[in-house]
């Protein structure tokens, strides 16, 4: 029945200052009104809206606030530099600096390559790729490149 998460929603302050930086992103503006935008993260399968309201004051949590975009491996790799490129820089995550990253998160079975970094807002957006799943090792967290010296043979 369930296929995936069509739409996933954040709080903006302006909504035109928004709309620029998730262009920065290469994300197609799919629909916008005085107060919400929309914008294709997969045409016809994900978007993601955007509502200017005074709720983006809402301390973050990462219940709330956050979005992950998933990428492939090989655009991980090359996040840090992309992000820059466009004038966003990484930031501190899981206490690993921005020039550490991209990442990798260990949830016992499953691990993923990610980098985060802030919209205008102070919104946690997150690039996200999987590295493994369901493997029986244990896992632990550590840098990309630390896991590419560790298991390169593989």
């Amino acid at each position: 029945m369930i296929k995936g998460l069509y739409e996933a929603h954040l709080p903006v302050r302006d909504l035109e200052k928004s709309i620029e930086f998730y262009k920065k992103l290469d994300l197609e503006l799919a629909y916008q009104t005085d107060k919400l935008a929309f914008f294709w993260m997969e045409k016809g399968h994900s978007w993601l809206g955007l509502w200017e309201t005074e709720k983006v004051d809402t301390p973050y949590h990462p219940s709330l606030r956050h979005i992950a975009f998933h990428v492939s491996l090989e655009d991980i790799r090359n996040a840090g530099d992309w992000l820059k490129q466009r004038g966003i820089e990484a930031r501190t995550a899981f206490g690993f600096s921005p020039e550490e990253q991209p990442l990798v998160l260990a949830n016992d079975a499953h691990a993923h390559a990610a980098v985060y970094f802030h919209d205008p807002d102070g919104n946690s957006l997150e690039l996200i790729a999987p590295l493994r799943l369901d493997t029986e090792e244990k896992l632990e967290k550590m840098s990309l490149k630390e896991w590419d010296q560790k298991y390169a043979s593989e």
